[in-house]
């Protein structure tokens, strides 16, 4: 895997962090894209040198051409983990258009221009892989978030179209559905709301959240050749939720 490259987006922060980390640390050179030059720039220091900062705000549609151009003169890229994305937490009525609009220009057409872009590159060489992140939010009705659950349930029909079609030309596609991962924002949030925290582990079975390792471990997993005959899969890395009862 030494000679690998990768591409992360929202790589400076979170799951995209801990991904681009694992990524890093087994070897694959691995391009981090955040809007923060400063995050950004921090966060590949931290990771070390086979992590590479760009600097790109991803809701530049007509720019992300240029963009991955950019990377793929410098040579191929085998893997893409479509991870960026934002978050809006209103009630149906008080959404707008422009509210409803932001989250799907940056959770569904960004990643369908950049993974559009970097299949160009993958077809000409031979294949690759391509890891999107959804959200259980696909998976089941969750109020208050109408924009994400849609722009994530999308993603998902997504990967499975994009793996039937780029199957023949060597191109993987699968997606991972995270389900309460315990980050910095998540825990202080569950820790204030201890009823909230009581309901999000009663229904997971394993009785604990998740860590961000985890979803990077199944992001190397898609990575890998272990994975070569996997494609079209959506995984729930979520302790049983989606099971749950």
């Amino acid at each position: 895997m030494s000679k690998k490259t990768a591409i992360v987006t929202g790589g400076n922060s979170g799951l995209g962090y801990a991904t681009a980390k694992k990524l890093c640390d087994n070897g694959i050179k691995t391009y981090i894209i955040g809007r923060s030059k400063e995050k950004t720039e921090d966060a590949c220091r931290e990771i070390g040198e086979n992590a590479i900062p760009v600097i790109f705000d991803l809701n530049d549609l007509a720019g992300i051409p240029a963009m991955i151009e950019s990377l793929t003169k410098h040579g191929s890229i085998d893997i893409l983990v479509n991870n960026a994305g934002i978050n809006l937490k209103k009630e149906i009525p008080d959404v707008t258009d422009e509210d409803f609009l932001s989250v799907i220009h940056t959770n569904l057409l960004s990643v369908f221009t950049v993974s559009r872009e970097v299949i160009k590159n993958m077809k000409e060489n031979g294949g690759g892989s391509i890891v999107n992140i959804s959200s259980m939010a696909s998976q089941y009705g969750i109020p208050k978030v109408i924009a994400y659950s849609a722009s994530k349930g999308a993603i998902e029909s997504m990967t499975r179209a994009m793996a039937t079609e780029l199957a023949p030309s060597g191109i993987r596609v699968n997606c991972i559905a995270p389900g309460f991962i315990k980050t910095k924002m998540s825990a202080a949030a569950l820790d204030n709301d201890p009823e909230r925290k009581n309901k999000v582990l009663g229904r997971t079975p394993m009785g604990f959240l998740g860590e961000p390792s985890d979803i990077a471990d199944a992001v190397y997993y898609f990575a890998l050749n272990e994975s070569k005959y996997t494609t079209g899969t959506i995984l729930p890395v979520d302790g049983g939720n989606s099971i749950g009862f």
